[in-house]
């Protein structure tokens, strides 16, 4: 007996067929589905290149690896693909040998850091910790605009919760890096 995919199945869009549709806009691809997303906010810009500026910098003095912003494509699944769009990912050498590939990243990063808009519901915001953690991502950070915070994850239950003041620390391969979280939330 032939068992013939049903409609829905055969619509599904692949990472490689999101990837060849070139710009159509800021959006997920869950499931083989696109996910349109809101472009972001003038504030979130902002400490998303404060954020990145500052991990950029170290990353490139201690020639770390990459720094990634702008909604960069991760894969979380395959098969039907899903790819998340993480505002700032860094990846080691260790891990990425070659560089940044042309497409999504089909290696976990060890850093990703989400910035939190207005328009975020948290239930997506932990189903994307669950899915980031899955892959094998060391490290989340939760960056929250309108409470001046961010939440430091190791795993989807282990946070640390840093305040103005306080100073966000890198660990393992960025070891040494540091920033204040006063100086994110600069504009």
């Amino acid at each position: 007996m032939s068992i013939s995919p049903t409609l829905s199945e055969t619509n599904l869009i692949t990472g490689e067929g999101l990837l060849a549709m070139g710009d159509i806009g800021p959006c997920e691809l869950i499931d083989g589905r696109i996910v349109a997303m809101t472009p972001t906010g003038a504030k979130h810009a902002m400490v998303e290149m404060n954020l990145t500026r500052y991990i950029g910098n170290f990353v490139a003095n201690g020639k770390l690896g990459w720094v990634m912003c702008g909604e960069v494509g991760i894969y979380t699944r395959r098969s039907p693909d899903r790819i998340r769009a993480a505002d700032i990912a860094f990846i080691s050498k260790e891990r990425l040998l070659e560089g940044p590939p042309r497409g999504f990243l089909e290696v976990a990063p060890e850093l990703v850091v989400e910035i939190i808009s207005p328009g975020d519901r948290w239930q997506d915001v932990r189903q994307k910790l669950e899915e980031y953690f899955s892959i094998g991502v060391q490290w989340v950070w939760i960056v929250e605009p309108e409470q001046r915070v961010v939440l430091v994850y190791r795993s989807s239950t282990q946070i640390d919760k840093f305040t103005s003041g306080d100073t966000v620390l890198g660990e393992g391969v960025l070891e040494g890096f540091n920033i204040p979280v006063d100086n994110l939330f600069e504009i």
